[in-house]
């Protein structure tokens, strides 16, 4: 709320934005320290690390250092076609996601295996000045979308009341970080799963490919297929040869899916 109790504009965002932030740098002088000690000889044709190290890995299961199938992308899509998805877990990237609510977070830390969060906390940032994610369908709707916003406004208004409340609750706690601590750790209870978060995630591929499978689907929640669609579109530019298999298909009701002859990789 404003000096007059007046509530402040509402922000609404409708579309998430990642960018990834984070990839693997390859050291070739003890790749090749490596091969030597071992008496062996190899070479690649790419010079996306995640690339050189999937194949690095692929390779030493074999002893296949200068053998069989010649270039990297030949080499890591047999790797893909038989299912030998472990060797993906070697290839790490880092990403923020912004321009996401609660409930979208709440869904993508299902995903375990292979994967690390680091999410804002409410704890410590005041969400007074939050924006919030309004889904599709509701926007869509007028009188949807007024039910919505009115129970967001409701939600903000009660929060500024609860953290300044709590304040004055707490005002004998010398130390300041911990009395906001105190009031907006309790007053964050009544904001809704709409609430922009933003979260720094690191993945190998074998977990990358497991989400854009699982959330980029057609039965998937919209919000974060439209994350996954996101990290798909960023992967296929990155490291084609680990993403180039997923294929977009467009939806009846508008959006896309994604969809690959090798799944469960």
């Amino acid at each position: 709320m404003d000096a007059t109790g007046a509530a402040r504009p509402l922000r609404i965002i409708r579309e998430p934005r990642v960018i990834l932030v984070g990839r693997q740098v390859v050291d070739p002088a003890a790749v090749e320290r490596f091969l030597s000690e071992h008496g062996l000889t190899w070479t690649t044709d790419t010079e996306v690390g995640a690339e050189v190290l999937a194949e690095m890995a692929g390779r030493l299961c074999y002893l296949s250092y200068g053998k069989g199938r010649k270039s990297n992308r030949e080499f890591l899509d047999h790797l893909i076609e038989v299912g030998h998805g472990s060797v993906l877990e070697h290839c790490v990237w880092s990403f923020v996601i912004s321009g996401v609510s609660r409930s979208f977070t709440h869904e993508l830390v299902r995903h375990r295996a292979g994967w690390a969060y680091s999410q804002l906390s409410q704890r410590y940032v005041d969400e007074s000045e939050s924006p919030y994610v309004e889904p599709d369908v509701i926007a869509e709707d007028p009188a949807l979308h007024d039910v919505w916003t009115a129970a967001v406004n409701a939600a903000r208004v009660a929060y500024d009341r609860l953290v300044s409340g709590l304040e004055e609750r707490y005002a004998t706690e010398p130390d300041r970080t911990l009395r906001r601590k105190l009031a907006r750790q309790a007053a964050r209870s009544v904001l809704p799963n709409a609430t922009e978060t933003r979260i720094f995630v690191t993945a190998n591929a074998r977990a990358l490919r497991h989400f854009i499978e699982m959330r980029g689907a057609e039965a998937a929640d919209v919000e974060i297929r439209k994350v996954a669609l996101q990290i798909l579109a960023l992967m296929q530019r990155e490291s084609p040869a680990l993403f180039s298999d997923y294929e977009r298909i467009p939806l009846a009701g508008g959006g896309e899916a994604v969809r690959t002859p090798h799944p469960k990789v």
